[in-house]
């Protein structure tokens, strides 16, 4: 589990495909092993693998998971254009972000 300052830290994320169609939202408390589980495909029937969500494009630090769980169904209860719009405002090109998060 990551620690910042002390503080547990639990992110909230949304994926992507590599043409940007396809909309994941999930949360964790460890964003890199979590991006890497998901790039590897250990559960070949989930969602990310059938549709090949492996891009980081959102994400939002919490250090209580109740607050991240409840942010989670949030963002998935938007529709689209209110995710798109979410995801815009801190990344206008929708650049993927995994180098920021590489698990080592």
């Amino acid at each position: 589990m990551e620690r910042d300052n002390g503080w547990h830290t639990y992110y909230v994320y949304i994926l992507t495909n590599k043409n940007r169609t396809v909309l994941y939202t999930g949360v964790t408390n460890n964003l890199g092993v979590r991006l890497s589980q998901h790039t590897s495909c250990l559960n070949p029937c989930s969602f990310t693998a059938k549709y090949k969500c492996f891009y980081l494009i959102y994400y939002e630090k919490f250090t209580w998971i109740q607050e991240g769980i409840a942010r989670e169904k949030e963002i998935k209860n938007l529709r689209r254009t209110s995710k798109l719009a979410l995801i815009r405002r801190v990344n206008p090109n929708m650049e993927f972000l995994n180098e920021s998060f590489q698990s080592y």
